[in-house]
């Protein structure tokens, strides 16, 4: 997984804002130079809610004079501000969404519970657009924005954990057309047959052929080694980026100078 999210130029990040904050500039300005088509999925919050993550966070609500949440936690607002600045002095964000996210019933906190069939029965999402033109531009403002943002959260998840277990006034979820009962059987039916097929299906091919024990045997030395040197594959692809755009740059000054 960590592989292929290279291959996708995810953000990988330490959890330290001196560490991460040159890393996240160089991939949002990398995002903003090559103007593909960006969707950036950030958690304020920073981690899951669980009794150690609560206890935490009301401690940090009572340092700062905050009200104490019950179905949400703080959100730490410096990554957030950052990412906002940052697309937008590069003309990549058109709008920011939020999204609240609610189980009715058998919340999973681990990968134990999963493998103990604690799956959730339903999925609540309350998903609000809010164009980046609506929302404000200084760092100070944009903080207090995303607090606002949480406050609205709890407050949601507060009715809705204590009320009809939907976010909808109407007391009744509503379901996308995408989303028949019909279509969802034939997607699970259809996920559950690839992913058993296709492991049986590469043991074959390993078992089989050569070239596929080859193959497979190459592409982890590659991934292995470069990211022992350089970091990541993402690492690549940006250091490539900045090398060709500062020829491209060296090209346009002695053009300018014949």
């Amino acid at each position: 997984l960590g592989w292929a999210m290279q291959v996708a130029a995810f953000i990988f990040i330490q959890r330290k804002w001196e560490d991460d904050k040159s890393h996240f500039e160089e991939m949002l300005d990398y995002f903003c130079d090559i103007r593909e088509p960006l969707q950036l999925l950030i958690f304020p919050e920073g981690t899951d809610l669980t009794a150690n993550t609560k206890a935490r966070s009301n401690e940090f609500a009572e340092k700062s004079g905050l009200q104490k949440y019950e179905y949400v936690l703080h959100p730490r607002t410096t990554g957030f501000t950052f990412v906002v600045e940052r697309l937008r002095e590069g003309d990549n964000l058109d709008a920011i969404h939020d999204i609240t996210v609610a189980y009715p019933q058998n919340i999973p906190q681990t990968e134990k519970h999963l493998l103990n069939g604690n799956f959730p029965k339903e999925i609540h999402f309350h998903v609000q657009r809010y164009p980046i033109e609506t929302v404000p531009t200084s760092k100070e403002d944009l903080q207090l924005w995303c607090r606002k943002r949480w406050e609205e959260k709890e407050e949601r998840l507060r009715r809705f954990y204590e009320g009809g277990k939907c976010f909808s006034a109407a007391g009744q979820s509503i379901i996308p057309p995408c989303k028949s009962e019909l279509r969802v059987l034939a997607v699970k039916c259809t996920s559950l047959l690839y992913w058993t097929v296709f492991p049986l299906g590469m043991l074959a091919l390993l078992y089989l052929y050569s070239f596929a024990r080859w193959y497979f045997a190459a592409t982890i030395i590659f991934f292995v080694v470069q990211q022992k040197i350089f970091g990541g594959l993402e690492l690549i692809e940006l250091a490539c980026h900045r090398y060709f755009k500062k020829q491209q740059k060296l090209h346009n000054v002695k053009i300018k100078s014949n």
